[in-house]
């Protein structure tokens, strides 16, 4: 068929954005209606390829896979704009959402709209892992490196960066899922590979060395900064998994946020277009807003959007002229394979670290030898909160209803609750 033009492309792109709800599962499927089934401007093996490959990728996969399908129909261009498209409508959302957030949170009446949502967000993680230890722990060594990455981070605490390496290795050498054809290598020249490497690393590191000579180290701007832009590194296997990793730093080493706030930047992401890692972008700016107020809160926002997708665009610039040949590598798909084992026992701990906080008021952290151990207060157990998600647990996991209509559900019901018993 005759290619679309970059109007009619972009009118795509931006439809897809605004219509993005419902995490990555949702969201590739929409752009497989859009793209494959009803344009065909990518058939459905390049499809497939370029998500194999974006799964790879540290970062939004369903993001990634929409800059991809961009660029192979436009270049560049096309690239950004089906990129920006994909994030911008939800991040306006988030923005707007977090400043009510920060203005009134405190509110008894917000407060009780927000434990709704946190509620079926506990549901909404338990539903991610079971969705993807279905697709993940198809050998015997899945299910060992799914065990061992729960264990290292739910009681040893371990850095995120380690497991996923750790797991990459294992499933490497594993090799569970060989592959007899090798596609030739592209006719990309080194120096043009160069040039992208160098320019898109210059776009996402030049500002943060700016801020950091302009502000010093120690601002919060340039924390956030040269956080998330170490986030963007390791953030295999999209928000659900890294929140126990941003939760581990944000809540525990640094004290920007507390948990409960970091569910709520979770809840909030969860009602808005978008890919989930936009929860950054909350964290960013009610990080900066604590300290510094409103100003300096929305310049937080910006800079954890930036460090969070900028490194997005250099991961597609770079490999996609190479997506065909890296999925014809055994080892390559082997360790895709170890990583996503790894993200079952990462949200697993997700799960639980979520759990004990939504529905205890009160949970001790207990310490034996290297073992970190989570204790909850059976007293503070807060029937309501329990209630709400067991009706989000139906409506979801039985009924299937949609994550948005979930979310408010759960909310009204804990809006109904507070004026209640008010």
């Amino acid at each position: 068929m005759t290619p679309p033009t970059f109007a009619e492309a972009l009118r795509v792109w931006t439809r897809i954005g605004c219509l993005s709800f419902g995490g990555p599962t949702a969201q590739i499927a929409l752009m497989h209606r859009e793209i494959v089934d009803r344009k065909k401007w990518l058939g459905e093996e390049r499809f497939l390829g370029a998500l194999s490959f974006c799964m790879l990728l540290p970062g939004p996969e369903a993001m990634q896979l929409a800059t991809y399908a961009g660029w192979r129909l436009h270049g560049v261009l096309g690239g950004l704009a089906a990129g920006l498209m994909f994030v911008l409508p939800g991040a306006l959302v988030v923005l707007a959402l977090g400043a009510i957030y920060a203005a009134f949170g405190t509110v008894p009446l917000v407060e009780a709209l927000f434990l709704g949502v946190k509620a079926a967000v506990l549901v909404i993680v338990i539903e991610a892992l079971l969705r993807v230890s279905k697709k993940a722990l198809r050998q015997r060594i899945h299910w060992v490196i799914a065990g061992l990455a729960f264990i290292a981070i739910f009681f040893l605490a371990l850095p995120f960066p380690l497991i996923i390496l750790a797991a990459a290795l294992a499933g490497a050498l594993a090799r569970v899922d060989p592959v007899d054809t090798v596609a030739p290598t592209p006719q990309v020249s080194l120096a043009s590979a160069a040039r992208t490497a160098i320019t898109w690393l210059a776009i996402w590191l030049v500002p943060l060395l700016l801020l950091t000579w302009t502000l010093g180290g120690a601002h919060i701007l340039t924390q956030i900064g040269w956080f998330f832009s170490k986030l963007a590194v390791v953030t295999f296997g999209g928000a659900y998994a890294v929140l126990a990793y941003m939760a581990q730093d944000v809540v525990t080493t640094h004290g920007w946020l507390e948990p409960g706030q970091m569910m709520d930047g979770l809840g909030l992401a969860e009602t808005t277009p978008g890919p989930l890692i936009l929860v950054t972008e909350f964290v960013g700016f009610l990080a900066a807003f604590q300290q510094d107020g409103w100003l300096i809160g929305v310049a937080g926002a910006m800079v954890a959007l930036w460090v969070t997708f900028a490194p997005c665009f250099l991961w597609i610039f770079l490999g996609a002229p190479y997506i065909e040949w890296i999925n014809s590598q055994p080892l390559l798909r082997g360790a895709l394979n170890g990583i996503t084992a790894a993200v079952v026992g990462v949200i697993l701990n997700l799960s639980l670290w979520f759990g004990l906080h939504v529905l205890f008021a009160e949970v001790v952290e207990d310490h034996a030898g290297p073992l970190t151990i989570w204790t909850p207060r059976l007293s503070s157990l807060d029937p309501v909160v329990l209630g709400l998600a067991a009706v989000s647990a139906v409506l979801l996991l039985r009924h299937h209803w949609s994550v948005p209509a979930v979310l408010a559900v759960s909310a009204g019901l804990a809006l109904a609750a507070q004026l209640t018993m008010g």
